[in-house]
């Protein structure tokens, strides 16, 4: 993008607009692709920006139903950390949290990660044995995690309340590497830097259909924009992938469930890092615009719907009240909800599938976000390399049948 003074910058703004470049092209679909990405999402979008700038496939489009960013991207609390408790998911986490510490310079966009830290709070002594051990599991993976009593906890998050309480704190496990940053940012960075490269996003574009050939090999989709052909297709459709895969005849072992966030009315800065908690299913962050993000546990039923039951948000609103009394007179400006693809062990699938020249990334649950470098990375080497990144080869869809299970239920840290 052209560089602008303040003055012009301004000025530009005031002239409602005009003059300024798209972000990326909108172009029309073409009848074939060396490669097609299914979901406009972070990790579609990564996965195509991937593919040109590290494996030379310039020639990819990204199908997205709606616009770019419309998914989960855009409806999530933007929580990053790494500190999972086993070896694999360690290694996938944590390869995308030192990618998230130079993604703005990577995609000359500003991504505005802030690594603020992420506290996750012990309320009983079965939550400090968990926290301990996680803290333990991921020193011996070379990821950062320490243990605060209650005052040390305090002192980092000063909002804090560590008095008498329903479920009193008995420490937290701090990984100051966590943080958040701009999800919105994230997608628009990723799409504008896979258009320079070349790749088409289509939005607008669904997939009703997926081409086999006699052989059951993987040869393009049927889209509301006309039928597109492609030797390798990548499914990304977070809560709506087990839909996708379908119309390949994959069943997919995956609940589709809303979860749902809220924010607050803005205020001052006040609160400094993240914090979570299990047992009383929420946690909290504060945006760089004041506003304070809630997140919430999943809802109890499958839908995929973008939206939840009342309750939930409402426990979750009275236990951030009885953690940090002084946000009981705020006013809440708008709740949301996105839909989470979750796996029997709470860990994703990436890899090949039973059908030929179709890839899948999906089954993230609530930790989607966190991952989005990452997993872009290492889906795009799988798609083009048609074979597993090292990083990735433990997550397939195979694990369900021989038992390879890596259950991570316990480092959701909300209830998932």
């Amino acid at each position: 993008m052209t560089p602008f003074s303040g003055l012009s910058l301004f000025l530009k703004g005031l002239g409602g607009q005009k003059g300024w470049q798209r972000q990326w092209r909108s172009p029309e679909p073409k009848p074939a692709y060396d490669a097609i990405i299914v979901g406009g999402g972070g990790h579609g979008l990564g996965a195509a920006y991937y593919l040109a700038a590290e494996h030379g496939l310039t020639n990819v489009a990204v199908l997205e139903k709606g616009w770019i960013g419309g998914g989960n991207t855009g409806r999530n609390t933007t929580v990053i950390r790494s500190n999972y408790l086993f070896d694999e998911s360690a290694a996938l986490y944590d390869h995308a949290l030192k990618m998230w510490s130079d993604l703005a310079q990577v995609l000359n966009y500003n991504v505005m990660f802030s690594p603020r830290g992420v506290m996750m709070l012990a309320h009983t002594v079965h939550d400090m044995q968990v926290a301990k051990r996680h803290i333990h599991a991921n020193r011996a993976n070379g990821v950062d995690n320490e243990w605060l009593t209650p005052e040390e906890a305090k002192a980092f998050c000063p909002p804090l309340n560590i008095g008498a309480l329903r479920y009193p704190i008995l420490g937290a496990a701090l990984q100051r590497r966590g943080g958040t940053a701009r999800h919105d940012a994230v997608a628009w960075g990723y799409a504008r830097a896979a258009d320079a490269l070349g790749v088409d996003i289509l939005e607008n574009c669904e997939v009703t259909g997926i081409l086999r050939d006699a052989g059951g090999r993987a040869q393009g989709v049927i889209t509301t924009r006309g039928t597109i052909r492609s030797p390798r297709i990548g499914v990304a459709a977070a809560g709506h992938s087990s839909v996708v895969m379908k119309m390949a005849g994959v069943e997919l072992p995956l609940e589709s469930f809303p979860l749902q966030a809220l924010v607050s009315e803005p205020v001052k800065p006040v609160f400094p890092c993240v914090v979570m908690s299990n047992t009383i299913h929420a946690y909290i962050s504060q945006s760089d615009k004041g506003e304070l993000v809630i997140g919430a546990g999943t809802d109890a039923y499958t839908s995929y719907t973008q939206r939840g039951g009342l309750h939930i948000t409402s426990h979750a609103l009275e236990a951030i009240c009885e953690l940090f009394p002084m946000f009981r007179r705020l006013k809440m400006l708008r709740s949301w909800g996105g839909i989470v693809d979750v796996t029997p062990d709470r860990s994703p699938i990436i890899g090949k599938t039973p059908v030929p020249g179709l890839y899948l990334n999906c089954g993230w649950g609530t930790g989607g976000f966190k991952a989005t470098p990452g997993s872009a990375h290492v889906f795009a080497w799988t798609i083009a390399r048609d074979e597993p990144h090292p990083i990735n080869a433990p997550f397939t869809l195979e694990r369900f049948t021989e038992g390879n299970l890596i259950d991570e239920a316990a480092a959701a840290a909300v209830a998932h």
